[in-house]
């Protein structure tokens, strides 16, 4: 009897920080979205600003659980592609439950969009859009900013003699 082994085990050991903490990330910012909604506080857009908060902790606890598995051979690059990952599974998955949770209720997104004064027709589909973009770009600026912090230095004692 023949065991069979999965030819991208690689893989799935990669994904395993982004999956991992992507999904906990997401449950983060809905049960933040949903503690909101029980004081009715979901339809102001100023709370958000806390979801960066939830994000960045959650890619901060991905990148250095990941840096501290790889030790020595940690490279920036491999690390900003953990963060970006995990940002964008928890991204992903946030937006769908935002439509989602937009489609249960439909006086959701009217009170949503009456917080602005616009003129302009604001659809389901623009409001998913602007909230999908929000996420990724907040995760591209956040994994850069903490594997700015988290990487290796190459300054040596040698190096640091003939700096300023």
């Amino acid at each position: 009897m023949e065991i069979y082994t999965h030819k991208n085990t690689n893989l799935m050991k990669k994904l395993s920080y982004p999956v991992t903490y992507g999904l906990l990330i997401a449950i983060g910012l809905i049960a933040y979205f949903l503690l909101l909604s029980l004081f009715g506080l979901h339809i102001n857009p100023a709370y958000s600003i806390f979801n960066m908060v939830i994000l960045g902790a959650g890619l901060y606890f991905a990148i250095t659980r990941y840096k501290e598995n790889k030790g020595v051979k940690y490279r920036f690059q491999k690390g900003f592609m953990v963060g970006l990952t995990t940002g964008f599974i928890a991204t992903m998955l946030f937006t769908a439950f935002f439509a989602v949770y937009s489609e249960l209720d439909p006086d959701f997104l009217e009170e949503l969009i009456t917080m602005w004064e616009t003129d302009w027709f604001v659809s389901i589909g623009m409001v998913i859009f602007t909230v999908a973009l929000m996420g990724f770009a907040s995760t591209v600026v956040i994994t850069f900013a903490w594997n700015q912090l988290l990487k290796n230095t190459r300054n040596t004692t040698e190096g640091k003699k003939h700096t300023y």
